[in-house]
């Protein structure tokens, strides 16, 4: 059982509701060492300053807030505590919004929200299919490890859950951030109409099973394999064709999208990367597949089909 990283209330109008916070994901990022190439040996690094290379302590080490390149303003932890948010424990909803109003670029991270007290459940419960039936979520403050939060208080249909948010002034403009943002584009009719029917054509139920992180599982396929001693194949990555013809392009996925993948052969591999038939190949648990080369990946997969 996963321990609760916090404890406190949810707060709306004159409920509270007792409740404990959960992380509701993890990483699983592949981490690697930094070592000497000759020896082997653990790179590590040192607390130095820019005119010396004497290690400093922990104990010397300040923080400094950067005005202009080279110039700073120390602040001391005692001053940090004195502006700190108040420590509490309540999760105050301030607003309910329609979900579909909060575009997701504000969401951070999410984490499950559980009633803290067999005296909690039915409040905790009473909110959560409140939230599911309106369609809405509670628009939030709260404080963690003292610093405060946005966040949505919504239902899953299970459990109540929170998203941490960036607050306004943290998500950027796009029209300062992209470069050549589309402007007035004339679009034809039949492209828009092929373009919702290639949507429609792959269009299934959510089923997050579906997919995963082919390239975390590649990268310990090729530990295991070098662990194994195994001699690994090394391909230059293939140039992607240009897309000349918008309308030749969409007709061609709407034609792949309704044919699906039943029958592929030779035929239909040959024209795909050694990575998608690396991917393919772990799909059916091909044995060997990292020291393989494209050709090899393809036969041994028309062998298996």
């Amino acid at each position: 059982m996963a321990r609760a990283i916090w404890t406190g209330a949810i707060s709306f109008g004159l409920v509270n509701i007792p409740v404990k916070l959960y992380s509701a994901t993890q990483q699983k990022d592949v981490a690697f060492h930094q070592l000497q190439k000759d020896t082997g040996e653990r790179i590590h690094y040192k607390r130095v300053t820019d005119s010396s290379d004497d290690e400093v302590p922990y104990e010397d080490v300040v923080k400094g807030y950067e005005l202009d390149k080279g110039r700073y303003v120390v602040v001391t932890p005692e001053e940090l505590e004195a502006v700190e948010p108040g420590r509490s424990r309540t999760i105050d909803i301030e607003d309910f919004v329609d979900l579909e109003e909060v575009d997701p670029v504000h969401f951070e991270k999410s984490y499950y929200l559980g009633p803290a007290t067999k005296e909690g459940a039915k409040p905790y419960e009473l909110l959560r299919t409140a939230l599911e039936r309106s369609g809405r979520v509670g628009i939030a403050r709260f404080v963690m490890r003292t610093k405060q939060y946005l966040a949505t208080v919504r239902s899953n249909g299970s459990v109540l859950v929170l998203e941490t948010m960036y607050f306004p002034d943290e998500v950027r403009d796009p029209e300062e951030v992209l470069d050549g943002a589309p402007a007035d584009v004339d679009l034809s009719k039949r492209e828009l109409t092929m373009a919702e029917q290639l949507i429609d054509s792959l269009t299934v139920e959510w089923q997050p099973d579906r997919y995963h992180d082919t390239y975390r599982e590649r990268v310990l396929d090729l530990v295991e394999s070098k662990a194994r001693g195994e001699e690994v194949v090394v391909e230059e990555a293939e140039e992607t064709a240009e897309v000349v013809d918008l309308m030749d392009a969409l007709q061609a996925s709407l034609e792949r999208a309704r044919g699906g993948d039943a029958g592929e052969g030779a035929a239909d591999r040959s024209s795909k990367s050694r990575g998608e038939l690396y991917e393919e190949a772990q799909r059916r648990d091909i044995p060997g597949r990292s020291s393989m080369t494209k050709d090899e990946l393809a036969h041994a997969l028309d062998e298996a089909s």
